[in-house]
């Protein structure tokens, strides 16, 4: 995949195992169901991710390991509120990789940690099913989901010379250490 200029990756530490965050009292994980798209669509809207249809849809599914899209669920009405898909992303690079994808909550229920239960369970996910690679992308003034993805392990992955200014300041946004000598790069980094 190329990035646009306002994108970075992530990598998930080979070796390191995950302990699923619990959601809040009210809320509760299930992976997809027949009949979720619609709930799906209306919450992509909700955080700018407009144009979701079956049509834009069907790539992906192709590409979702069994049982890898979790949905969270307000129960008081049953809506799905927060979303996040396990899809296989085989690159030259490498073959056998998983990438934590479409990763949204609804607004009015950020802040509760449900972006990070439903990003921990597609990481579990990817490990149970023996994935050692697993990555991510996202954009960089995407602050909150940033800071969800470095809470729970996820590192960055310097691509290109840019990757290094970005991650600063999104470092220094999130008041979070840069430690760019640590992480690793892409072969091709120039």
């Amino acid at each position: 995949m190329s990035l646009t200029p306002e994108q970075v990756q992530m990598i998930w530490p080979e070796g390191q195992r995950i302990q699923p965050s619990a959601l809040p009292q009210g809320y509760t994980l299930r992976t997809y169901r027949p009949g979720d798209e619609a709930g799906f669509y209306d919450l992509m809207d909700s955080v700018g991710w407009t144009g979701w249809n079956p049509e834009k849809l069907q790539p992906w599914l192709f590409r979702i390991l069994p049982e890898g899209w979790f949905f969270a669920i307000h129960e008081r009405d049953g809506e799905i509120i927060g979303t996040c898909m396990a899809t296989h992303d085989p690159t030259w690079e490498v073959p056998f990789s998983g990438e934590v994808g479409w990763t949204a909550v609804y607004p009015d229920h950020q802040g509760k940690g449900i972006g990070k239960a439903v990003v921990g369970a597609v990481v579990k996910r990817f490990l149970d099913a023996g994935y050692a690679q697993i990555h991510l992308y996202t954009e960089i003034w995407r602050l909150a989901a940033l800071k969800v993805y470095l809470r729970i392990g996820f590192e960055p992955y310097l691509i290109q010379q840019e990757s290094i200014q970005q991650w600063e300041k999104v470092c220094v946004q999130l008041n979070w250490p840069f430690t760019a000598d640590e992480w690793r790069s892409s072969p091709n980094f120039d």
